[in-house]
């Protein structure tokens, strides 16, 4: 029927059927040039020597990877994965303006260690025998872990937010624990500017000694650039913080708050384990809002004593953890917990960022777990049900689970339960975090973990003393 038109469209009208047969023709030929050209586009731009050489390429979710000398040292290069890694070169992607009198010329520019570069045979770089590593990227090539430790401790310039600016702050938190649980939470505060270029400060260890709690603190007035160029090293008055390798060496001096006299003096020492941290993450709201965390010793050991008042009190052999938070406070709450036993290292936690900046029932739970060679999985699905006698956190459980990869050597399934036994409450009244039309109370908790699931095809079954925090409406 199709043929018997043809024809007689052909007979009535031949220029017009030839004209119209030609450009439906044309039209279809350059169709199928232009997918075999897609095609070819396509497949050029996977491919690795136009890419910079390489197979696999690691990006950050939003951007540029954050603190990418840990994920190549204690990620890439760290446990499982290292015998899998042939090769590994950091790259940056950035616009350059060449300006002159009449005309701005703008490039595309990408930048790299030469060495790493053959490496993962950049063909650019291999051909340029001229081009050699300077003295800078050995810090990329063989980075320290002292230096990839300190970075990750830096400290931050306040955000220009005036909407949240009087509620800004950093610290240092350190926390110790014996085996029968007794221990301490130590912090070195930086709060927001006092007057331009000084910053408030403050230095308290809670302390817990004979069965009871004891407070001791000390506060200042601390320069914001030497804050700023120095941290972790910070001096607040007659404490100190300094970090050498993988050492923290703290230098106390306090007062006992109250209307007791007591002085306190001391110096301890936290022994880091390489590998056992987690990069920075900050969370971002509404109107410049943020709140930043990073975990630079998951676990540690620390060492020394104090003196109140002529009596030693020694902390030898406790177990260490040390973070780092920044960021606007006013308003927010949060859960957290960590808990290490043998080679494994487990943290957790959510912030509730005040409603008029984000969603706090859309802000995710996270579950990190390192072992000896490094970060083992992070889930974000993650459940923290805390259940309360007489009015205070009595039992926490939290259930994470993650999925795995199927039909790969790459199964890094994860679904573990850890459920705190608390037997220790510290209750405080935490006023960065206070509206003024809801007074919360603090909550610092201490008990005995039990963990019990698999990760990464590893059965987990411990119990061992960890710490947690948590806020209660007063």
């Amino acid at each position: 029927m199709m043929i018997r038109f043809a024809l007689r469209s052909l007979a009535l009208r031949p220029v017009k059927t030839i004209v119209l047969a030609f450009g439906f023709g044309l039209g279809v030929a350059i169709m199928a040039i232009l997918l075999g050209i897609g095609e070819v586009i396509l497949e050029q731009a996977h491919s690795p020597a136009l890419q910079g050489g390489g197979d696999v390429a690691v990006v950050g979710a939003f951007g540029p990877v954050d603190n990418a000398r840990f994920v190549l040292s204690s990620v890439l290069a760290a446990g499982t994965m290292r015998s899998r890694v042939a090769a590994m070169s950091p790259s940056r992607r950035s616009a350059l303006y060449l300006i002159a009198p009449d005309k701005v010329l703008a490039f595309s520019a990408r930048g790299g260690v030469p060495s790493l570069e053959r490496a993962v045979g950049d063909a650019e770089t291999g051909a340029r025998t001229d081009w050699i590593d300077a003295p800078s990227d050995e810090s990329w090539s063989a980075p320290d872990p002292g230096d990839v430790l300190r970075d990750m401790d830096r400290f931050h310039r306040q955000p220009p937010a005036a909407e949240f600016a009087s509620s800004w702050a950093e610290w240092l938190y350190f926390n110790g624990r014996n085996a029968d649980g007794r221990g301490f939470y130590l912090t070195f505060l930086v709060g927001p500017s006092m007057h331009p270029g000084k910053r408030s400060s403050v230095v308290r260890l809670q302390l817990e000694r004979d069965g009871r709690q004891f407070n001791y603190s000390s506060t200042g007035e601390i320069d914001e650039e030497t804050v700023l160029s120095g941290a972790p090293d910070i001096d607040v008055g007659d404490n100190h913080v300094r970090l050498a390798g993988l050492r923290y060496r703290i230098v106390l001096a306090l007062t006992a708050e109250g209307n007791h006299a007591s002085r306190l003096t001391g110096n301890l020492t936290l022994d880091a384990i390489r590998g056992r941290s987690l990069p920075p993450a900050v969370m971002h709201g509404a109107r410049g809002w943020l709140s930043g965390y990073v975990v630079p010793v998951l676990s540690g050991t620390f060492h020394g004593a104090l003196d109140i008042d002529g009596r030693k009190v020694s902390l030898d052999n406790m177990g260490g953890y040390h973070d780092h938070n920044w960021g606007f406070w006013q308003g927010v709450r949060w859960q957290w917990g960590q808990v290490a036993h043998d080679d494994l290292s487990f943290v957790y936690g959510r912030v509730f960022p005040p409603s008029s900046v984000a969603d706090p029932e859309r802000i995710p739970g996270f579950l990190g777990i390192l072992g000896a060679d490094g970060p083992i999985a992070v889930s974000t699905d993650v459940s923290i049900v805390e259940h309360d006698a007489g009015g205070r956190p009595r039992e926490v459980e939290i259930t994470a689970r993650g999925p795995g990869t199927p039909g790969t050597d790459l199964t890094n399934d994860t679904n573990v339960r850890l459920v705190l036994s608390v037997d220790r409450v510290v209750r405080s009244d935490f006023g960065l975090t206070s509206t003024g039309t809801t007074p919360t109370d603090f909550f610092q908790l201490a008990g005995v973990y039990r963990v019990t699931g698999q990760t990464h095809r590893r059965q987990i079954d411990f119990t061992a003393r960890g710490a947690a925090e948590t806020f209660r409406e007063r």
